[in-house]
């Protein structure tokens, strides 16, 4: 909190005419500003959304994360003292599974498919590509963002084991199969023994994946049908699932590494076999 006390940059705030942040939701009265500048660096007033045909909000849509930049000066010392640190392993959403060749684990983080958010536009709620989850954020092409997580991976002596997980898959009647929250750390257990040299892990086309007696799932209520569904491989989804990777990459104007136009091969192979 002191970092951000100034010479910050908000990006999803409005500026109130005293110098201070506001978003909608901070005052528990709800009376917020007479007078701001929003997000997108227009005048606010409460009577805004009224006189708009698209509602004017004074910040996006779920702001609860308040997202800002402070100057690496203030931090300078602490990062003048780190050498250098290393990885062990590295996690992104998606299945949970792990993955042992990092071209691979880029491969699935590249094509990763999630609900939009407000942070993306247009409809809420709609499945696309949103690679390693960063599209709303990537700043240039992001193609070449995979060529820089590839270029990344070979530069290290000791590549992290990658873990993709999916909290929210869901079952029957749209129920999520995981429990989610504390009962996270059961799987983060597993990622631990992987990464210690534990062979607690079934072999499958899109990596190793736990088995029904290889995570911690002690006095969880969670039946067998439940474990089996999230840690099931559909061959014929994948194989849909491949064709919209290959849609996607298609879609990126040709700048997609060869290296990720190969591990689609290779998976669709997998799955042929």
């Amino acid at each position: 909190m002191k970092s951000i006390a100034h010479d910050s940059l908000y990006t999803n705030v409005a500026l109130t005419d005293d110098g201070d942040v506001w978003w909608e939701g901070k005052d528990p009265d709800g009376s917020g500003p007479k007078h701001a500048i929003d997000w997108r660096g227009n005048d606010w007033t409460p009577d805004s959304k009224k006189k708009q045909p698209i509602p004017t909000a004074g910040s996006p849509p779920r702001c609860g994360i308040i997202r800002f930049s402070i100057p690496i000066s203030k931090k300078a010392t602490e990062f003048r003292s780190v050498r250098s640190f290393s990885a062990d392993a590295a996690a992104t959403p998606c299945r949970l599974c792990s993955i042992v060749r990092l071209e691979h684990g880029v491969y699935l983080g590249a094509t990763m498919a999630s609900e939009t958010t407000a942070a993306a536009t247009g409809a809420i709620g709609q499945v696309r590509r949103d690679p390693m989850a960063m599209l709303p954020f990537c700043g240039y092409n992001i193609g070449d963002y995979f060529r820089h997580w590839l270029a990344i991976g070979k530069r290290l002596t000791k590549p992290p084991l990658i873990f993709n997980v999916n909290w929210f898959r869901k079952g029957e009647g749209g129920k999520f199969l995981w429990p989610g929250f504390g009962d996270n750390m059961r799987v983060l257990k597993w990622i631990i023994d992987r990464c210690e040299g534990s062979n607690g892990a079934l072999k499958s086309p899109v990596g190793w994946l736990p088995g029904l007696h290889d995570l911690d799932l002690a006095e969880l209520d969670l039946d067998h049908k439940s474990v089996d569904e999230l840690l099931e491989i559909d061959h014929e989804d994948w194989k849909k699932e491949l064709a919209e990777h290959k849609k996607f990459f298609d879609s990126l104007g040709g700048v997609v590494p060869q290296e990720l136009t190969k591990q689609r091969e290779q998976l669709a192979a997998r799955f042929a076999e």
